[in-house]
């Protein structure tokens, strides 16, 4: 291994330095457990961070209302119990400042910074089939060699730019919730624009209109979201989960999404009377989360005409709380099946049109045609705005890999290889790409899925891999392409099984121009992806081959 060896203990010098492992966004939750688990294997490992200090997707979004949408005690390390009986969340839900906080703390507590180089992004990774090192270059001219090469790049750390015309010529100021300024921004008395209606453009909507003079919010399409119930922590409820961790973290891996403690639904909605079915769809709505309404009943992700009675009954919820039935009809979601796009938490984000101050603008009738020197103008009319808000997401699950050249010497590089969309092997690893690893990468349940669990699950597996390959000498894995096809397909069938692929997504790549359109992520659930990925190694990492 160069200059390196398996178990070297040095990590102090990142450059032309030879390690064992090099983590590719080592900042984020991702890369700080697996730093966590490679030090504690003793290997010599250094991970580059383009960000300026830790936190993620938590570095990032910074807008107005940033919050996690799974409960902030399921949305938390698992891996020292220490850590997580002494943390004390304050909401029910996290907000960004307070997860970035926590994160923070992850890093000091088990002394992780000093394995990043921050302000730092990867430009190209290269393997050498001979030597069996991957090469990485950085934009600060780092050159390291290293056996292993893990991507800890995250599933929504690119941020889609917006290809407006006329938008370097608008004279306000704009901002990208993905890229928002950690100074944060003061909106008061501004004419306000925010283009997209995504979870960040619903989450920060409700803030931005409080401040505003006037918001002109701009909708191409309407989706679903439901009422999250934040509220303070109660002191009983932190007091039981956290005697009861231990067995709801075993517990959450036996669960479709990787939470614990809703019990799985045994009817169809279609089985039950329709006043029993909208009893029950009121009791969810006010007990607020996601998986707790799609948990009403065993059929609404697979089942059009069951899932239609779930449309509706939102759909109903949103023309009794917006007061103009004009609005109200426009924020109703028809274009797909609700829980086919990501499933928005909110709160009193329908509520937020009822205010003078607020106009909802149909761009999917009268679509945006460019942005001018003094606001912007669509194909009915013009808007005077002082700042825009591009709420336009992310190039998800792909986005960040592919901006990197990674390449075998040689051969295809993986732009190349995933022209007509991503395949891997589980998720984990892709093939043609010896030691390169991935975590919660296409073709595995982490953005369907509690991401906390995914990560800690998926960096396990890959810690133990690199282990059992310690062990026994070997210095190579790569997958077989039959395996990795076998799994494509299978994913694509689960999928088509259900009635995700009946929305234009971005798990499917719909919101980047130009994106293949392929279903993305295991929507299988956790607890068959796991079994998969557990009997893979039980029968001796059955559809990967290892040498060197």
């Amino acid at each position: 291994m160069g200059g390196s060896a398996w178990g070297a203990t040095d990590g102090t010098s990142v450059k032309s330095a030879d390690v064992d492992v090099v983590v590719v966004g080592g900042g984020g939750v991702a890369g700080l457990y697996l730093l966590y688990r490679l030090r504690g294997l003793g290997l010599n490992v250094t991970a580059f961070e383009a960000g300026s200090d830790v936190g993620g997707t938590w570095y990032w979004n910074r807008y107005p209302g940033c919050r996690c949408d799974v409960d902030s005690l399921e949305y938390s390390y698992s891996f020292a119990n220490d850590l997580q009986q002494e943390w004390h969340w304050p909401e029910r839900y996290g907000t960004q400042p307070e997860i970035l906080k926590y994160v923070n703390h992850v890093a000091d507590r088990f002394d992780l910074r000093r394995y990043i180089q921050f302000n730092t992004r990867v430009t190209s990774a290269v393997f050498d089939a001979n030597s069996n090192l991957w090469t990485v270059t950085t934009d600060q001219n780092d050159m390291i060699r290293a056996t292993f090469c893990v991507m800890a790049t995250g599933n929504l750390s690119t941020p889609r730019k917006p290809d407006f015309p006329g938008i370097d010529d608008f004279q306000g100021e704009w901002y990208h919730t993905g890229l928002w300024p950690h100074e944060g921004v003061d909106f008061t008395g501004l004419r306000v624009g925010v283009i997209g209606t995504g979870s960040s453009g619903v989450q920060s909507i409700p803030y931005i209109a409080a401040q505003a003079k006037h918001l002109h919010v701009f909708q191409r399409t309407a989706n679903f979201s439901l009422p999250a119930r934040n509220e303070p922590m109660n002191a009983q409820t932190e007091l039981t989960h956290k005697a009861e961790y231990p067995a709801r973290r075993k517990a959450a891996y036996d669960t479709p999404f990787g939470i614990a403690g809703y019990p799985p639904p045994a009817k169809s909605a279609l089985e039950v009377p329709a006043d029993e079915r909208d009893q029950i769809y009121e009791r969810k709505w006010a007990e607020g989360g996601s998986i707790s309404f799609l948990y009403s009943f065993n059929d609404l992700l697979t089942n059009k005409a069951a899932n239609d009675t779930a449309s509706e009954f939102v759909r109903q919820k949103i023309r009794s709380i917006v007061k103009d039935q004009e609005v109200a009809e426009l924020l109703a979601p028809h274009t797909h099946p609700m829980g086919t796009k990501r499933l928005i938490l909110d709160t009193n984000y329908y509520e937020t049109y009822n205010r003078d101050n607020v106009t909802l603008v149909d761009v999917k009738s009268a679509p945006i045609e460019e942005i001018t020197k003094t606001g912007l103008r669509t194909a009915q009319a013009g808007y005077e705005l002082d700042a825009i808000v591009f709420a336009t997401g992310f190039d998800a699950m792909t986005g960040a890999m592919l901006d990197i050249d990674i390449r075998v010497e040689g051969g295809p590089s993986l732009k190349e290889a995933w022209s007509a969309g991503p395949r891997t092997y589980l998720g984990l690893m892709i093939a043609g790409f010896p030691n390169l690893f991935t975590i919660t990468g296409p073709g595995s349940p982490g953005v369907k899925s509690n991401m906390m669990l995914s990560i800690e699950q998926h960096t396990n597996w890959i810690v133990d891999c690199l282990q059992h390959l310690r062990s026994r000498h070997h210095r190579r894995i790569e997958v077989e392409p039959e395996a990795e096809e076998s799994w494509v397909t299978h994913v694509r069938e689960v999928a088509d099984s259900t009635l995700y692929p009946l929305a234009n997504s971005w798990y499917m790549g719909a919101n980047i121009p130009g994106k293949p359109l392929v279903f993305m992520p295991y929507v299988g659930g956790v607890q068959m992806y796991k079994k998969k990925c557990d009997e893979v190694v039980a029968n001796g990492y059955e559809g990967f081959l290892i040498s060197g």
